[in-house]
Formats: C-alpha cells, structure tokens, sequence
C-alpha cells in the first residue's frame, strides 16, 4: 500500500546506537587498583601482549596484569624500560596541494643540481637556508639526500615526471618502485589498480604497499616484462571498474563495510543496554554482506569473471567511500589521460640496489599495505639496503659492475674438455656457429661427436656453419627450415617424436643462447646465428613473456638495448652488490695491527733518528695519555734510533711540543685520585 513505517524498537536503537563516528576495536586500559581508566591501545597489540609485559602509554610505562574482554588491566611499572604500542588504522592522506609543494621544491632542487659537486651542493643548502628559512642542518640532510636521489635516479621524481624503479632482493625477485609525489590517496588507488592488472596479467597476487610518494609492488621470479610500459597498463576509461574489483578483496573495503552498517543501523553498537563488542560487529557485518553482496564473500572456485556488485545503498555508499575518501579514483583518471597524452615524463631505472628514495616505501608500515600480508612475511624485509653517504659518488652506485658483467660471462659460456661436455654444451645453447667453436679450440672434440653420430653441421643459406647435437637436430632444423645438414645422422626416438614450428622453435634456440652469452644485443644475437632482427625481437618478446629474459641496459656505455637471461642478471647484482660490500668490510684484527705497528714506524727499519723525526712522532701520537715514566722510557725508544730526551726538551723549550695530564688518575675503587707528584 506504498506505506512506511518503523519497526518496534526502531526509536530506541537510533537513540543508542546513532553517529557517523565509526567504532574501532581498541582495547581500553585500566590501571589497578584504583580502576583508572588510562587510554586505549590497538586490539591486535592488547592480543599479542601476555601478562608481565611492559609498555608505554604517555609518558609512564605500564605493566600488564592481564588481558580481558576488551580491555587491558595494567600496574604501574615504575620506570621499567617498556616497549612502544603499534595501531593499525587508515593514515591521513597528504592534501593535493601539499603534494603540488613538495614536487616544486623537489623540480627546484633538481634544476639547481646540473651537476652534483661540492659547489652546487654549497649553493642548494645555502638556497634551502636563506629563502626557505631551513635550519642549517636540516638544509644540509635535505641537499644530500635529495642529490644522492637524483645520482642515481638520474633526475629527482616530480608530478610531471615520474620515475620507475626496478631492481633485485636477496631471494632473486625483484622490487618495483613508481615514484609519484602525488599523495596517498592517487597513489592508493594506482597501486590497487596496478596489483590488479598484473594478478590477471601474470595470475600471481602481489604484494603492494602506497605511500605520499611512491607506490611498491614486489615481484616474483616469473615477472619479466618492459619497466617502462608499466605506465601504460592501466587505462583511464577502464580503471574505474578494474579498481572497484580491486578494493574488493582490500582491507579498506570489510572496514569501510562495518562502517556503513553502523552508520545505516543495520549493525547495532549496543545490544540490551550493554555496548555491542567490535568482535561481534564485526561477523554480523560479515553476516550482512552474505545476504546483500554474496560475492563479496564467496569462495573464488564459484566465481567466473568479475564480481558482480550489486545496487544496494549499502554497497554503493561502501564502494564510494572507498574510491573518494580512502582513494582517489578522479585523480587518478587525470593523470592516467595526462600519461596517455604524454603529458608526463616517464623515466624508467633498473638498478642494482634500491635508490635513497626507495628507501621510506621498503621500511613502510602496516597502514600503507594494500594488502593483507603481515610485516614480517612481507618481501620488502628481503632487500637489504645500503647506506648513501657521498652524494657525488652516489650515480656510482646506480651502475652495475663491469667486472661483474664480465666475470657472469665467463661462468655462463660452457667449458668442454672431453667431447661428452661438448655435448652437453652444445644442448645447452641448442645451436653453436663453427667460429665460436674453433676460437675455443673445440674442433677435436666435436670431430669426436661427429664420428660417433652424436652431433652433425647445420648449414643454413646464407648464415653461419651450425653445430648441432643429434637430439636437438629436429628443433634446429624446425629454426632454419631451409638448412642443409652434413653429414646427416639420425635422432634419437624419443627426440624425433616432437614437432616444432618456426617460432617454437627459434624460441628454444634463443632460450638456450641467452644461458650461455650473459648480456647480448638484438644484433649480436641475429648476426651470431644468421637470423633476422624482426624474428630475434618476436622470440626474446616470448620470452619475457615467460619471465625468462630481461631488458635493459647492463653493460656500462652499452649502445643499445641489452637482453639477458634473468638468473644470469641477478648473479650480476650479486656480484656487484659484493663488490660494493667488500670496499666497506672492515679488516680483520690482525691486518689492522700490522696496520698500526707500520703507521706509527714501530717495523719501519732503519728508524728515523734526530729532533725533526721527534716532531712527527709527537704528531702522531697527539692526544695520547699514557704514565708519564712510560714515554721516555718505552714509546719514543721504541719509534726512534738511538732516542736522546735533549730532543724532547728542545722541542718544549721551542714551543713545538707541550704535555699535560688530560683525566685525574682513578683508585682501584673506581673514585678520582687527588693530583700527586710525578715519581719517575
């Protein structure tokens, strides 16, 4: 009869449980005995913490007594040392312009950075001192941490150019850093949209973490692809509806759920008079969804394609809030068409170890998570990073080692000393050319091979003599259809049972290539096997594809883009990461004792001799508090040839040299000696 009316009971629950503010499941802490009521620490915090534990809350620290139903009783520690309360919650985000602020600070920092030497870093920390009214020590950290970025980055990310970062962990995966200054909110929401696109690019669910100014996405050892169509992925006509799927499996989205519900009074706050507890607002907020948005908690085996959202009030205002308060979906299509228009500058870095700047998202806390991974499984706690002490040495830093690129060389290209590890070379790299053979000396070995019917020459039209092995024989002859095989030989069975096609095949030749060359250009690679550039490109594409190859520039003055095999390019940031280390490493206890005993002249033979020899002495040992008997006795003996103490006198009587006593003698009993005469 298109009549509305309230429900028994209606007026009383918006009387009691009314209010916009959202609950949260804080545990509330009472000190004992006097049932003081002293604050509120974090529901996982008051879980994890057992009785006896010690923590800070203000400025007094608290013992825990025992944990209850919501609440925390405590005792007062009386100054026991205490560990610090974590909570886990929705950080406030950067405003818009705040974020425009700091990417012109960051675009006025780089310009007055053409080069970084100790000249224009002077003048930037002056600049930072005089016009921004910056503490002459805050100055001088900002310049260099900033001009340690920009060394190795090649240029400071702002708003208008943005900066990808890739680079290697302990455990072989890799790191993607975007640089994007524009506050968490956009920042947010990329890193959603972008988790989402590469779960159904690669069909692996990542871990992802947004802050104001980057956004990081760790990835597997099966992730290979072109760092800088990363900035393409998304689209800005479609990532409205890719991010609503995103946020979907978000921890912001069962949060913001709850919420809503309270707001709507469909989950009550109080229940019978007594408040309602957090735990169980929270399975009948679970229990709502079930009945309003089944696929918001279905199990994905059920599910083919995308969720479908239904048009609910609650949903609807859930999705919204999630996308305009926790996000900014509106933001983030502005930048995607500014990407698209190429109105932004995108520069991409593949480094070797992660950037100064990289170094806030890596050590990122819970809040920034895009994900529900815990701290301690997160793969950024596999990265180790080092520490950026000299911002003109930091582009150093950003370059992988030749030597290192070099040594990875030698150990990926096979040795053969007998004719069996020729054959094993020569399935390894699928196809060898007959130069690259006898530079190596292999010609008496594959003569062996040859006369055992084990391996046989490939001879395409046009191109390189080939060696091949007879069970690679069919796949070389799938890469060169047009090739003429002398002397022929016969395949094994199992071998000859498989059929390739052309680029199946020229696929597996270039697979077996890259585990052998290191770092190789598209043309070394054509030009070595006789092959043309377009169908080298198409297989190294399939490739990367696979997570197999990489590309980039590796080698220091490479002319062009460089391809390499990914395993044989994370021993190359091994290697240079060990070298780096290694000019850090402090020396053993032994070499810094023949260290010492040679820089104060105690192994130097002969021994400098006469007054002017004192003088350096002197200055060597300046500072130096040692008994007053012990000095000419044993320490200036013991550094001079045929010592004389006139020597010592004349440079006192000169003014060169003076003594003093620099801490009062102590009594075995550790108190302070009053002063007494020298006894010598």
């Amino acid at each position: 009869n298109r009549r509305l009316r309230g429900r028994d009971g209606a007026r009383l629950t918006a009387l009691t449980c009314g209010g916009a503010i959202p609950d949260n499941a804080d545990y509330r802490v009472v000190l004992e005995p006097a049932e003081t009521f002293i604050g509120t620490v974090n529901e996982d915090f008051a879980i994890e913490s057992m009785a006896g534990d010690i923590f800070q809350l203000g400025n007094a620290s608290y013992r825990i007594a025992r944990v209850e139903a919501g609440q925390v009783r405590v005792e007062d520690a009386r100054g026991a040392p205490p560990t610090i309360p974590f909570w886990i919650g929705e950080a406030p985000a950067r405003t818009a312009e705040l974020s425009q602020a700091v990417s012109r600070l960051r675009a006025d920092i780089d310009a007055r950075l053409p080069e970084i030497n100790a000249q224009s870093l002077e003048a930037v920390q002056r600049h930072l001192a005089e016009q921004l009214q910056m503490a002459p020590p805050a100055a001088l950290q900002l310049t260099e941490y900033l001009a340690a970025a920009k060394g190795v980055l090649g240029v400071l990310p702002t708003q208008r150019t943005l900066v990808l970062e890739r680079f290697f962990d302990e455990t072989g995966g890799q790191q993607l850093v975007i640089h994007a200054p524009f506050g968490s909110r956009i920042n947010r929401a990329w890193g959603l949209a972008l988790r989402k696109r590469f779960c159904r690019k690669f069909n692996f669910e990542l871990q992802a973490a947004a802050t104001e100014d980057a956004i990081i996405l760790s990835l597997g050892e099966t992730h290979s692809f072109a760092l800088e169509d990363v900035a393409r992925y998304l689209n800005s006509r479609t990532v409205r509806q890719l991010l609503v799927q995103a946020l979907l499996d978000a921890p912001m989205f069962a949060a913001r759920w709850r919420w809503v519900a309270n707001i709507a009074l469909a989950v009550r706050r109080f229940r019978g008079g007594k408040k309602n507890p957090p735990q169980l607002q929270r399975i009948e907020a679970e229990d709502l969804m079930a009945v309003v948005f089944p696929d918001g908690l279905a199990c994905f085996e059920n599910i083919q394609g995308e969720r479908e959202v239904p048009d609910h009030p609650l949903v609807n205002q859930t999705i919204h809030d999630c996308l305009t308060e926790a996000m900014d979906i509106d933001g983030l299509e502005r930048l995607l068409r500014a990407l698209e228009q190429d109105e932004k500058t995108v520069i991409a870095r593949d480094l070797p170890h992660p950037s100064p700047l990289a170094q806030e998202i890596l050590s990122a806390r819970p809040y920034a998570f895009l994900d529900d991974a815990p701290l301690e499984e997160r793969r950024t706690q596999a990265v180790l990073a080092r520490r950026w002490l000299d911002p003109t040495e930091a582009a150093d830093f950003g370059r992988l080692d030749a030597q290192a690129v070099e040594r990875v060389r030698a150990e990926a290209w096979p040795q053969a000393d007998r004719a069996d590890e020729l054959h094993d070379a020569l399935m390894l790299l699928g196809a060898l050319p007959e130069n690259e053979g006898r530079d190596n000396g292999w010609q008496g070995l594959f003569g062996e091979l040859v006369a055992s019917k084990r391996a046989t020459r490939l001879r395409p039209p046009g191109g390189p003599v080939l060696w091949v092995a007879a069970e690679s024989l069919p796949l070389a002859c799938a890469g060169w259809p047009q090739a003429h095989v002398d002397p022929p030989v016969e395949t094994p069975t199992e071998y000859a049972a498989r059929h390739w096609n052309t680029e199946e095949a020229r696929v597996e030749l270039l697979r077996g290539r890259l585990q052998g060359c290191g770092p190789v250009t598209v043309a070394a690679l054509a030009q070595s096997l006789g092959l043309e550039t377009g169908s080298v490109d198409t297989a190294l594409a399939a490739l990367e594809q696979e997570g197999f190859a990489m590309r980039g520039q590796f080698t220091p003055d490479s002319p062009g883009v460089e391809w390499c095999e990914r395993r044989l390019l994370a021993r190359i940031h091994r290697y240079t990461l060990a070298r780096l280390r290694a000019e850090i490493e402090p020396v053993s206890v032994a070499d810094y004792m023949r260290f010492l005993l040679g820089w104060h002249g105690l192994t130097v033979d002969p021994r400098p001799e006469g007054p002017q020899a004192l003088a350096a002495v002197v200055e060597t040992l300046e500072g130096f508090e040692a008994p007053a008997v012990a000095w000419e006795a044993d320490i200036l003996p013991a550094r001079l040839h045929n010592y004389d103490p006139d020597w010592l006198d004349s440079l006192c009587r000169a003014g060169r040299a003076t003594w003093m006593r620099l801490s009062l003698p102590r009594t075995p009993g550790g108190r302070e000696r009053a002063p007494s005469p020298l006894r010598s």
